[in-house]
């Protein structure tokens, strides 16, 4: 029996099918009905309070709201009746009194006057309204809150509440006073606002605006732009669409598209934290270091004159490649080393790598996967073959269970946070393990706050769990997986009364927690750097790839492995080869025959020894091994651990060459420093965190002489003696597709088309697969590895002379070591400066309050900063975001490596706190 509904709209036989209203039906038929309090758009919910769009139906006396009636079978619809459109241009006009003149609007193009002119409203019919007049509130550094024009809609209420699930906004009061109000009718910038702008992007009439649209003084403002551009988010690595919108040559505004993993939805970075790229200190000619200038970090961004001087690109260029010549030719290959950057495009991280192999001849390549998730990696070829994620985090709306541990994507991964939000409304089992309390916990049936560094005694001890109470999938194992049984009887010493003192998580929450996992249909397990940046990362890792193996939760519809990748195009510069020991698509450097292909694509000898990682490049920095380094967007002299070591190693290269768009702490130790262009002024493709492949577009023109990091590196190139013939980046991908067989299937022409592709993809009309390894993986016996973890103790614990646990990330409001969320304004100001999170009775205690300066020492050394109280931390543990030159978190942390992923262990160093001088 057909579910498709027959029924007449204006005249034409028209079909709905299940869930489509008259309005949904009417777009789709070509036909324009005016709407307000509705938004065509996933996880929005019709209102039908604006009345905006009334239609008649035949036989009804009364007219009905398009958005939410469904059409019935034999329906007569009539959208442009004489009745009809008399009554919703009563309401228009009846909305037109209580708005401010359009001249005077604050959005004089938004949603209400496009419609109001459309209809035909030319001049107030009714006299407008005489009541006093509504303050403007400019207390958010991001949006201007102007309710003077509020219809009372309540889009921004849905938006705040149900897309992003952030529940800050609310309507107020009753009658005439009602009012759309924030938290308790606090300011916006008083307010638990996140910044997210979703209430802005539906607002239409402009009562909610980007504060840079609309004139302070006299709220007059626009949206009105040139053009807008279809490209992607540079910042993490969800991967949201999003539409530039550019005046005069400049991005005006940003907007979220319906992508695969935002729907539309942005967070306040993606949407707000954009002007960095017109910031007065970008980088705009080459410059080369003064023969009079030391190599320090007594450089003032804004004006390098005191240690460098400008050059042509011609000069510059000449320099970079001579002085890597003369190291190689002084010292061999493996005294040169490169940095790529997971912030350029797929085919700028594989014109990197394949620099360094074939002009360097070494595989001393890697980038920040190196400090993110090298471990995650790690234990998932060894265990499943793959690195890369089972599944998407959007399945988790098909999950009935989710675990995220060790991450904070409230934060970190905001859009991402919004599905967990919603799956957890829908009835999912949520279990946010961490040991700091986060804002996603809020939404959590299971929230576990464990002993830092303890994460291998609460995962076997879930699992033990699991098998004692027979909640294995007993099929699955034995069809998909190999070392069960040795991992049964590992798990023997791990029972949760055995762990509950090592973890500090009581032996029913660990049964609770692993019934609710177990139990479920469908599970996800998605985990951060909190389980990655240790000493024992890969064993961590371990623990959750046999978690989810033993209960049969992966390979199918709600159900996946998922480390949340970190930077926007982290997973594409994985796979594209930039890491030590693998050339693109993870092929080992020491594979005799898969090298031998990439040797013949690239027409050149590869090296089949492993290179060095980022933290051992460094340290043979230091140690006079390595003497030349070329370094692209990446910015060690923040982002290592003891980070005053690394700065010494930087310091004593004998040539360095750093390519980036702004003088960062590293690129005051280069020799030759290349102008390179910002991510909305180049062209380029990225892989997100669900191996989603999508285009992103340039939108604005560099400033000054500023290039495309892939023409910098093929100039280098060429002065190297490499022939290489490359015209836009699309020839790069063209190459790639030959290197990589996870590119089948996926061209250049097919992604401008469909902005879009998940990898792999079995053909050319395929959308790619989402979830993989249903039927197997792609190991050498088709069957995942189930690998033990035994307890490991972080490298050092604290002690009477330090007795805190220092742990280290980011902010929601910035980004990495801060090169680009710090020069943006509106960023700069919802964060100003450095902050170390604290436990308000572990302030108490040492006779501090909130406010206060103080110093944090490790063993490596010491950064003074602002104290902030914050009930999230555990007494005795501290937080401090890595963004801060000024207090740079990573001075103080521990460079000790995870032995398989080579990772550092940033999540945990012995510290002391104390009031500052």
């Amino acid at each position: 029996m057909s579910s498709r509904i027959k029924f007449i709209l204006d005249d034409i036989e028209s079909e709905a099918g299940q869930g489509e209203t008259i309005w949904t039906v009417a777009k789709r038929s070509g036909i324009e009905i005016p709407h307000l309090c509705w938004r065509d758009a996933p996880g929005y919910v019709a209102d039908g309070n604006c009345r905006a769009c009334m239609v008649e139906v035949e036989g009804e006396r009364q007219l009905t709201p398009a958005c939410k009636r469904g059409p019935e079978p034999g329906m007569v619809v009539k959208t442009q009746s004489a009745r009809a459109k008399r009554a919703r241009k009563t309401v228009f006009e009846l909305i037109a009194a209580d708005q401010p003149p359009r001249e005077l609007a604050h959005d004089n193009n938004s949603l209400f006057w496009s419609w109001a002119e459309r209809i035909g409203i030319s001049k107030d019919k009714y006299p407008r309204a005489g009541t006093a007049p509504i303050k403007a509130d400019h207390s958010h550094p991001a949006m201007s809150v102007r309710l003077d024009a509020c219809i009372h809609c309540k889009l921004c209420a849905q938006a705040c509440n149900d897309v992003q699930m952030n529940d800050i906004i609310g309507m107020s009061y009753r009658g005439a006073r009602t009012k759309v109000t924030f938290d308790l009718d606090d300011p916006m910038g008083l307010s638990a606002c996140v910044a997210c702008g979703e209430c802005v992007a539906v607002c239409p009439t402009g009562a909610l605006m980007p504060a840079n649209c609309v004139d302070r003084e006299s709220g007059v403002g626009t949206y009105g732009v040139d053009r807008a551009v279809a490209s992607l988010c540079p910042y993490c690595g969800v991967g949201c669409q999003i539409a530039y919108h550019i005046r005069d040559g400049k991005i005006a505004h940003v907007e979220g598209r319906n992508g695969p993993a935002n729907e539309n939805r942005l967070c306040v970075k993606g949407r707000f934290g954009f002007d960095y790229i017109s910031h007065s200190e970008r980088l705009t000619s080459p410059l080369v270091r003064r023969e009079d200038a030391p190599r320090n970090m007594a450089v003032d961004p804004a004006d390098p004159s005191s240690h460098f001087r400008e050059a042509t690109w011609e000069e510059a260029l000449e320099l970079a490649a001579t002085g890597f010549a003369e190291v190689k030719h002084d010292a061999g290959g493996q005294a040169l080393a490169g940095f790529g950057s997971a912030k350029c495009s797929n085919e700028e991280a594989y014109l990197f790598q394949k620099l360094i192999r074939s002009g360097f001849g070494t595989n001393n390549v890697d980038h920040c996967t190196r400090l993110c998730h090298a471990s995650s990696v790690a234990a998932l070829i060894e265990g499943i073959g793959s690195g890369a994620v089972t599944a998407p985090f959007t399945e988790c709306k098909n999950a009935g269970a989710i675990i995220v541990i060790g991450a904070n994507p409230a934060e970190n991964h905001p859009v991402a946070a919004t599905f967990f939000k919603q799956a957890a409304r829908r009835g999912a089992k949520l279990i946010v393990m961490d040991p700091r309390n986060q804002a996603l916990a809020r939404h959590a049936t299971h929230k576990v706050r464990f002993k830092p560094g303890s994460d291998v005694a609460l995962i076997n001890a879930i699992m033990h769990a699991i098998v004692e109470e027979g909640l294995t999938d007993k099929a699955y194992i034995e069809a998909h997986t190999e070392g069960y049984g040795e991992l049964r009887h590992h798990l023997e010493d791990y029972s949760p009364e055995a762990m509950a003192v090592k973890c500090g998580v009581d032996a029913e929450t660990i049964r609770e927690v692993a019934r609710a996992f177990g139990r479920a249909r469908n599970g996800m397990i998605f985990w951060g750097m909190g389980i990655s940046q240790h000493s024992h990362g890969t064993d961590n890792a371990r623990c959750l790839i046999s978690l989810a193996l033993i209960t049969g939760n992966v390979g199918r519809p709600g159900t996946g492995l998922h480390p949340l990748r970190g930077q926007n195009n982290v997973q594409g510069a994985s796979d594209a080869g930039l890491i030590p020991m693998f050339l693109p698509d993870y092929t080992p450097v020491d594979d005799d025959r898969k090298r031998g292909h990439i040797e013949e694509l690239w027409s050149c000898k590869i090296s089949p020894a492993p290179g060095l990682t980022v933290v051992e490049i460094i340290n043979a920095a230091r140690q006079g091994a390595i003497r030349g380094m070329y370094i692209m967007g990446e910015n060690p002299a923040m982002s290592d651990p003891d980070v005053i070591h690394a700065r010494e190693g930087l310091a004593r290269l004998d040539h360095l060459v750093v390519q980036d768009i702004f003088l960062t702490e590293t690129a005051m130790f280069a020799d030759i420093i290349l102008p390179a262009t910002a991510w909305p002024e180049k062209t380029g493709t990225a892989t997100n965190t669900n191996r989603q492949i999508q285009l992103g577009r340039k939108a604005v023109e560099p400033p000054g002489q500023a290039r495309a990091d892939w023409w910098i590196t093929l100039e280098i190139a060429k002065r190297l003696g490499l022939n290489w013939q490359y015209d836009h980046p699309r020839d790069i991908f063209a190459e790639m597709k030959q290197a990589m067989n996870s590119l089948d299937n996926i061209t250049w022409d097919r992604l401008e088309r469909e902005n879009a592709v998940t990898y792999p993809c079995p053909s050319p009309e395929h959308p790619g697969e989402a979830v993989v390894f249903g039927g197997g993986f792609p190991t050498r016996s088709g069957k995942a590895r189930l690998v033990t973890a035994s307890l490991q103790a972080p490298s050092e614990e604290p002690d009477a002379e330090f007795p805190f646990v220092l742990t280290t990330g980011r902010q929601l409001e910035h980004w990495h070591t801060g090169a680009m969320s710090r020069r943006s304004d509106v960023l700069d100001r919802l964060e100003p400066g450095p902050v170390a999170n604290i436990n308000p009775k572990s302030l108490a205690r040492l006779g501090l309050e909130a406010g206060a300066r103080i110093v944090v020492k490790t063993r490596r050394g010491q950064v003074e900063l602002t104290a902030r109280a914050d009930d999230a931390m555990q007494e005795n543990m501290i937080f401090i975001s890595f963004a801060y030159v000024e207090a740079a978190a990573n001075i103080l942390t521990n460079p000790k490596l995870d032995p398989d992923g080579k990772i550092p262990e940033f999540k945990f160093s012995a510290a002391s706190v104390e009031p500052a001088e």
